[in-house]
């Protein structure tokens, strides 16, 4: 979801497929400054709790729409709806704020901001998926940034760090890119990675990654 990570837009219709599946979701991701600013907040946690498994700051994002694991051929016609989509639709400005974990499980930072128009973004985004002939498991938008998750057994681990996060406010950022994300889950026993499918600029269309 910034630079760094491996443009693959076109590659499904292209370029040959090494798995039948993908795993997808919809993101919007804060800045770089802005991820800065949270990993600073984050310093202490990271030095108390390093065996905590932290997400790499460039994959930080908030989740609109977990699509879960689609057949390649499913994503390509997402294209052109969600293009329509980011088109019609204005840049947010939000903040990350605080802290506090799922089930003492996964920590994670809070969002700020417009967020009667991210429900509205999240919900759209959603249906447009679904329009589309993709069914996905619904789950209530909760806008946040996962941040890390425990290891088994470390549960004290979260806590203490979104206890840390507490006072947190961040500055504001706009919000103006629209993220279709693969990840290789299930693809091995390294972490996780991101790569971007495509992006689109909010009230703009669409743009080359």
């Amino acid at each position: 979801m910034n630079e760094s990570l491996e443009p693959v837009s076109g590659s499904f219709a292209t370029e040959p497929v090494r798995a039948a599946t993908t795993r997808v979701f919809l993101a919007l991701a804060p800045p770089d400054d802005a991820k800065d600013e949270l990993a600073r907040a984050l310093g202490p946690a990271y030095a108390a709790h390093p065996r905590m498994r932290w997400n790499r700051i460039e994959d930080w994002h908030i989740t609109l729409a977990f699509l879960g694991e689609l057949p390649v051929t499913a994503v390509p016609p997402l294209t052109a709806p969600l293009t329509g989509l980011a088109a019609r639709r204005a840049p947010l400005r939000l903040a990350l704020h605080g802290g506090g974990h799922f089930d003492e499980r996964v920590l994670w930072s809070g969002i700020t901001g417009d967020l009667e128009e991210l429900h509205s973004l999240a919900a759209e985004v959603r249906a447009v998926v679904r329009g589309c002939g993709v069914h996905f498991p619904e789950r209530v938008f909760r806008p946040h940034l996962t941040l890390a998750r425990s290891r088994r057994g470390d549960q004290a681990a979260t806590v203490e760090a979104a206890a840390g996060l507490a006072g947190f406010a961040g500055r504001a950022w706009v919000a103006g890119r629209l993220y279709l994300v693969g990840s290789n889950v299930g693809r091995g026993p390294g972490p996780i990675r991101y790569r971007t499918i495509e992006a689109w600029d909010l009230g703009r269309g669409t743009e080359p990654v």
